[in-house]
């Protein structure tokens, strides 16, 4: 059966289209899982200097995952460490980008993803401006422990579940606000269509 003009036969495109969220609710979308997160970073953080400092390894989950406390002057996995007043201005220009490219957000996997991220950045830069040896220089805590992987946080899991979130709707070809690349190539290929129907020659009934 041959479909009807402007419809579009690929299986991808029958997919249904997720409805945009309306402005408020992505807003509050993002802030709620800002706020979880980063309140999970923090409290664990405090647990984990007030219980680990001067102890010996502890087993989480067996040898799969182990609590170690460090202090880490540097980025996610102990990077850049010798450059810890650059990480933390870094840091806060990102959040500042973050916070500003969120309120373009209508789609829910975006709105949590930035969610993530804004907690997992602001999660260590908050250890970076307060904790010891000062504003800007502070390490940030960390304490979850892998077999052959670096110590880490659960700021740090956030920016890479953020990030998981992120490259997903980039291959999906979703924007933030929720409409996917696919549309705007059928409206596009829907004009051209249209432009040339218009200079196809007349046939012999509509000439005469």
């Amino acid at each position: 059966m041959q479909a009807a003009r402007g419809t579009s036969l690929s299986p991808g495109d029958s997919d249904p289209q997720p409805p945009a969220l309306p402005a408020k609710r992505a807003r509050l979308l993002i802030a709620a899982v800002f706020l979880l997160a980063y309140a999970v970073d923090q409290v664990t953080k405090v647990l984990a200097v007030r219980h680990l400092t001067g102890e010996p390894d502890r087993e989480l989950i067996g040898q799969v995952l182990q609590l170690r406390l460090i202090r880490n002057p540097g980025a996610a996995f102990s990077a850049g460490t010798a450059y810890t007043e650059i990480l933390s201005c870094v840091a806060i220009v990102a959040v500042v980008v973050v916070v500003w490219l969120a309120r373009r957000v209508r789609s829910t996997l975006w709105a949590v993803g930035f969610g993530l991220l804004l907690a997992g950045i602001a999660g260590n830069l908050t250890d970076r401006l307060l904790r010891e040896p000062g504003p800007l220089r502070g390490h940030v805590v960390d304490f979850l422990m892998l077999p052959n992987w670096p110590i880490f946080n659960v700021a740090d899991i956030c920016i890479n579940a953020a990030a998981v979130a992120i490259v997903l709707q980039a291959f999906r070809g979703v924007h933030l606000d929720g409409t996917r690349q696919s549309d705007a190539d059928d409206g596009t290929e829907g004009g051209d269509g249209e432009r040339d129907d218009a200079h196809q020659p007349a046939t012999e009934g509509e000439r005469s």
